[in-house]
């Protein structure tokens, strides 16, 4: 079974462009090579098509699945940049960071997900996960959120440093 995916341009539709199975139906079963090649398909129709949402969050799940964070994050905020409207794109830009424990944001992205369901299906969707975050939070299962400057305590490690260094060698 293979996705077919309508991409806009400015010129109009283009043919509807064909991708190979999705591998992450059950991701135990993806040999670490055949996820390379899809990744790699995946990375040449994102630059066939560079404003393409679903081709950037399929991207985004590929890395994801392939244990490579920084890029799955990456190909997601741009699929949400390019079409701020794409549900899909939103939800897994929450469920990965919802996945990384930072619940906050993922609360956050979830909850637009939520405004921008279109029918029960996906609503549902971004409720289940919803709530699940919200469990989380109850738990205390969440990294803290860095909203302080780290400068005086490095400025005074810095100083107690030197001050030892300092003493030691007089």
């Amino acid at each position: 079974m293979t996705a077919e995916l309508t991409i806009n341009q400015a010129q109009g539709q283009v043919p509807a462009l064909r991708l190979p199975p999705v591998p992450w139906r059950d991701p135990h079963t993806v040999s670490p090579a055949e996820l390379k090649k899809y990744i790699g398909e995946l990375e040449r129709a994102c630059e066939q098509h560079p404003q393409s949402a679903d081709l950037r969050t399929c991207l985004g799940m590929a890395y994801a699945m392939n244990l490579d964070v920084y890029k799955s994050m990456d190909a997601l905020e741009y699929a949400v940049a390019c079409e701020p409207d794409h549900f899909f794109a939103q939800l897994k830009l929450a469920e990965l960071n919802y996945r990384l424990r930072a619940l906050i944001k993922a609360e956050r992205e979830t909850l637009k997900a939520v405004e921008l369901a279109t029918n029960g299906f996906e609503l549902a969707l971004a409720r289940t996960q919803l709530q699940e975050i919200r469990r989380l939070m109850r738990e205390g299962t969440q990294k803290p959120e860095w909203t302080k400057s780290l400068r005086a305590p490095a400025i005074l490690l810095a100083v107690m440093v030197v001050s030892l260094f300092l003493v030691n060698f007089r």
